[in-house]
């Protein structure tokens, strides 16, 4: 008993330790197009999902789904901000969002953002926080990142296309180290005080 255990855990990390190959496309101008293409186990594995806007319009309209009710949801009880406020908090969940940016193995990645909203000053305050991420996420090699304001229009234009590998078992083990750290525990504890 105790070995077959063994087995499929062993099993299941083998499956979890191949990559997994995200070969994407999309474009988006008032309507999305693309599209993704996963693989696994080495390209034996490919399963494309296109994104275009019109077929998922006609699949919807030859569903028709039944109406449900809605129930009313009760507000939450936690204040994000709380947690935020928090400096381990956020010390942990920016370490953690680097170690997973650079968990992710990026090829040939490509992204320009084309972006305006309705008043030149909020485009300008906009872009004083998007201006310093973007020249952080463009200083890797194989990221290519293009972000422009656009101060006379109100408008998002979003082409994006690339190469992206994960390896699950990676992702895995940085999830739960960061389940496990007692500054995540903490910030979620004054996430539900302040609420």
């Amino acid at each position: 008993m105790l070995t077959a255990v063994c087995v499929i855990l062993l099993l299941l990390l083998g499956l979890l330790a191949i990559p997994i190959d995200l070969i994407y496309r999309v474009n988006w101008r008032g309507k999305v197009q693309g599209d993704v293409q996963l693989r696994w186990l080495f390209g034996l594995l490919r399963l494309r999902i296109p994104l275009d806007a019109s077929s998922s319009a006609q699949t919807k309209k030859a569903r028709r789904p039944k109406k449900r009710r809605h129930k009313p949801r009760a507000k939450s009880k936690t204040n994000p901000l709380a947690a935020w406020r928090q400096r381990s908090f956020r010390r942990r969940i920016l370490r953690f969002l680097g170690d997973l940016w650079q968990a992710i193995h990026k090829r040939d990645v490509r992204l320009h953002l084309l972006i305006g909203l309705d008043d030149p000053a909020d485009t300008g305050q906009l872009w004083a926080v998007m201006g310093p991420v973007s020249a952080v996420l463009a200083q890797s090699q194989s990221v290519a990142i293009d972000i422009e304001p656009d101060f006379s229009d109100s408008h998002l234009e979003f082409n994006s296309s690339g190469d992206i590998r994960i390896i699950p078992l990676q992702l895995l083990g940085l999830t739960l180290a960061l389940l496990l750290s007692p500054p995540f525990w903490y910030g979620l504890q004054q996430m539900r005080k302040a609420g």
